[in-house]
């Protein structure tokens, strides 16, 4: 006999999110380790907010949000309390009831801001690299480095002169202006809609956009990104920033070493490395000048593996582009930016989790 294709209504829900999501879901992992991170960071919540009041929306819940905000590419806030009001997968793994309401997305903004102040997202990373399932993936002596160009939420019309002498665009919504001959730096310039985005071109023959530069330090051993920041764009900031994070796992009597790329064979980067023992395995740069490693560093084969690993590094750089959002991220600033990209860098690492550690067993 055909079934009906009539749907009747419910006077009572009685749908066990437990039982709907498989139990072999790969997120059931990824919940899990991420509940004993957040776990691990409630006295940081605590402080971030105010014994008495309207209760907000709950830290944990939040976190949990963001996150699948990164493994399933959803664009916006919006999209994501429009996904949260009828996928089941994503209620139960945010932690929401069937018949929970979501929250209003200004609103779910408003409350992710206040977690920058406690500059949650670094703290959650670094809780991760510290948890059980983590550790004995990780190498501690040898890392590899590298920075990725983020595009700013800001146009180029934007781009205008501090003085204000920049011509006007023309008439209409989004008027036509001319570039053509006229010089523009990031001393003469800036831009109205993200002050802190910076005119960058990343190589010789690419174009000039308006931009922050991403960092990430990562372990070799299995490739996970154990530091993460964001800067404004300049020509230093990858050097300044590799300096910033090696230095937290740079042990001072055991030598460690860094993988780079040549953007980092600097004879002052160099020099500084060695200072805080850390062996800096970076590419030769000899294009028309004298390169800062010399046969000290290249004669022994750890020097080649260390280039073979530090390529690895373009992936999670990858994946955050093209999955985890950051493309062309919809924020402004480098404290919001940074918190999207250092969380971003998280959820490459705990995607990576489950078969990391079905492979180590």
């Amino acid at each position: 006999m055909r079934g009906s294709d009539e749907r009747t209504g419910e006077l009572f829900s009685y749908v066990d999110l437990e039982k709907r999501v498989p139990a072999k879901h790969l997120l059931r992992l990824v919940r899990g380790v991420v509940n004993e991170v957040l776990a691990a960071l409630d006295r940081d919540f605590s402080k971030a907010y105010a014994d008495s009041g309207r209760p907000s929306i709950a830290p944990e819940r939040l976190l949990r949000a963001l996150l699948l905000q990164a493994f399933y590419t959803i664009r916006s806030e919006r999209q994501l309390m429009e996904q949260l009001d009828y996928n089941l997968l994503y209620r139960w793994f945010v932690g929401l009831g069937v018949d929970e309401p979501v929250w209003v997305p200004t609103v779910f903004t408003k409350n992710r801001d206040r977690l920058l102040e406690a500059d949650v997202a670094r703290k959650f990373l670094a809780e991760l690299m510290h948890h059980k399932e983590l550790r004995g993936l990780l190498s501690d002596e040898h890392f590899s480095v590298d920075g990725t160009q983020i595009a700013a939420w800001a146009s180029m019309k934007s781009f205008k002169a501090k003085d204000g002498s920049s011509d006007p665009p023309g008439s209409g919504r989004n008027g036509e202006r001319d570039f053509h001959g006229e010089k523009r730096s990031n001393a003469t310039h800036a831009s109205t809609t993200d002050p802190d985005a910076q005119l960058y071109r990343k190589g010789r023959g690419k174009e000039a956009k308006l931009s922050f530069m991403g960092h990430a330090l990562m372990e070799n051993r299995s490739g996970l990104i154990v530091a993460a920041t964001l800067t404004k764009a300049t020509g230093t900031a990858e050097r300044a920033a590799a300096e910033k994070m090696i230095v937290h796992h740079s042990p001072g009597a055991r030598r460690i070493t860094l993988g780079a790329d040549k953007g980092y064979d600097a004879a002052a980067f160099v020099a500084d490395m060695r200072a805080l023992n850390v062996t800096p395995h970076i590419a030769q740069n000899v294009s028309g000048r004298r390169s800062a490693i010399d046969a000290r560093t290249t004669r022994h084969p750890g020097y080649v593996v260390s280039q073979q690993k530090r390529k690895r590094i373009e992936e999670p750089f990858g994946w955050g582009k093209t999955i985890g959002g950051l493309a062309r991220p919809m924020l402004r600033g480098v404290r919001k930016l940074g918190f999207k990209f250092t969380l971003t860098m998280a959820g490459y690492n705990l995607i990576r989790l489950p078969k990391l550690i079905e492979a180590a067993a």
